[in-house]
């Protein structure tokens, strides 16, 4: 029951809060919207298509996150969201983490499938030699350097340039962006990441839920990946 609870104050029920914006900055914020995913799908379909261990690898995927970082803060206000925790609220920290590794759990569980399907395991593979060819640190910090900065965009700045069914949009969006790498497997993942992060930026009001929740998904499936498919 209590875990019930949690999920349902993460993932659905609304914390009241006021972001109200008047025409014109909504306006603004469609517009930097839609040039930033613009040249953010063509950084990212660039990145993704360099051999592993080139030496544009990582000046691309940096380049990428500071284009989602800048778009995110450029479109207008951010806010990092509270949940109700018992009688009061708090900023979401251990629930979006905990949220994070279940999800990573799932993939793994998953990844075990894709295993047995060729096709689907060689387009892992691929994903996953860049990590195999480059620096351990540089990886990790190139992961969660994008994590957080993908979710200030598409949970701060795409959310917030829609009034309606901003959850789909958001997932769809993030997945379409990500379709440009041209791998099936990572732009599934993004729909059902994009899906369960949009349900938390609407239950929070913020973008310090998602990012927690991304941040931990993404490095646990840099290091558990590989022991999966290896």
């Amino acid at each position: 029951m209590r875990i019930g609870r949690l999920l349902r104050r993460s993932l659905w029920d609304r914390f009241p809060r006021d972001h109200w914006q008047s025409p014109g900055d909504f306006r603004r914020r469609q517009l930097v919207t839609i040039l930033v995913l613009l040249v953010g799908a063509g950084i990212l379909a660039l990145s993704l298509r360099l051999e592993p261990g080139s030496s544009s690898f990582y000046p691309a995927t940096l380049g990428l996150a500071v284009v989602w970082a800048i778009g995110g803060f450029a479109s207008g206000p951010l806010h990092l969201g509270r949940i109700e925790v018992g009688p009061t609220s708090a900023r979401p920290v251990v629930q979006p983490i905990a949220l994070g590794l279940a999800l990573a759990a799932v993939f793994i569980v998953g990844g075990l499938v894709v295993k047995q399907v060729p096709f689907l395991e060689a387009q892992v593979s691929s994903v996953l030699d860049f990590a195999a060819q480059g620096s351990g640190p540089l990886v990790l910090l190139v992961t969660v350097l994008n994590g957080i900065a993908e979710e200030l965009f598409f949970r701060g700045a795409v959310y917030a340039s829609v009034r309606r069914h901003q959850v789909a949009v958001t997932a769809v969006a993030y997945c379409l962006t990500t379709a440009a790498t041209g791998n099936v497997m990572l732009t599934f993942a993004a729909l059902l990441l994009g899906v369960v992060v949009g349900l938390q930026r609407r239950a929070s009001g913020g973008v310090l839920a998602p990012i927690l929740t991304h941040v931990t998904w993404s490095v646990t499936m840099l290091y558990a990946l590989p022991v999966v498919f290896g």
